[in-house]
């Protein structure tokens, strides 16, 4: 079932039965909720599965906001979305930049989330400064993608983050769905919801109390590293590192992930607290 967008309210995509436990699945920067298709109808016959498009994505619609409070309002965004269609906590998937607003969400709205897995993501930067140069950089991007979109994705996905997914034979599938997007909104998303414009939340990592599992890459070191360094930190987290895996982990083996969520989700009491 699909909900058509309103405003700045999300596209929804669900799967299953809305009377089972939820699941809200965020996707990546330029992708769409359907990315999550395979996984959510695997899970279909045990959860109801929410597949939003994040703003400027697939048929949502872009804020057109940067400042303080895009991240937050675009969070609010997404608690309404699901508020549409159902009541009560659910659990929460994200993957990217859909994992760094995964965070955000668990860590500012407790109460609505039963627990979370964080894919491939940070906490975002630790100082005005660096969240400075990251804008920056964020805004030499978007300007790239507004300008050259067939160059910005071929050199986008030449990047060493995404070597293991483009060895995957399911890329070029992958690569024409990532070209189909808006470049305009895109870029207004990345303005928008940037690691550069998202506040840090390592100084709200110590105060978690709901069941986190934090996945990482086995060859994506960069990630491995923030996600020890999160697990120290956060209270009720756990370290999944995936075996022969790179950043998108999750599409690279996603037999693997789907026997370590479903594991997390039935057993997050078995967490330290």
């Amino acid at each position: 079932m699909t909900r058509q967008s309103q405003d700045s309210i999300p596209h929804l995509t669900t799967v299953g039965d809305p009377s089972l436990p939820g699941i809200l699945f965020l996707h990546g920067f330029l992708g769409s909720g359907r990315d999550w298709l395979p996984i959510a109808e695997a899970l279909s016959d045990r959860y109801h599965c929410l597949m939003p498009d994040l703003p400027g994505h697939g048929a949502t619609r872009s804020r057109d906001q940067t400042g303080p409070m895009a991240f937050h309002n675009a969070a609010l965004d997404l608690l309404e979305s699901v508020a549409s269609v159902r009541t009560g906590p659910v659990n929460l998937v994200g993957y990217s930049m859909g994992g760094r607003m995964a965070l955000y969400l668990v860590l500012n709205f407790p109460r609505r989330f039963t627990s979370a897995a964080i894919i491939s993501a940070s906490p975002g930067l630790r100082t005005e400064e660096e969240r400075r140069e990251r804008r920056v950089h964020d805004e030499l991007l978007a300007a790239e993608l507004e300008q050259d979109p067939i160059g910005f994705f071929d050199r986008w996905y030449r990047l060493p983050l995404f070597a293991t997914l483009k060895a995957h034979p399911s890329f070029p599938e992958i690569f024409e769905a990532r070209r189909a997007g808006n470049p305009k909104t895109l870029a207004s998303t990345l303005r928008a919801l940037g690691t550069g414009n998202q506040p840090s939340l390592w100084e709200k990592l110590p105060d978690n109390r709901l069941p986190i599992m934090f996945c990482s890459g086995e060859k994506d070191s960069k990630f491995v590293e923030i996600d020890r360094q999160m697990v120290n930190l956060c209270p009720c987290s756990v370290l999944e590192i995936f075996e022969e895996c790179g950043h998108t982990l999750h599409l690279e083996n996603h037999t693997l992930f789907l026997d370590r969520l479903t594991r997390f989700i039935n057993k997050p009491s078995s967490l330290p607290i």
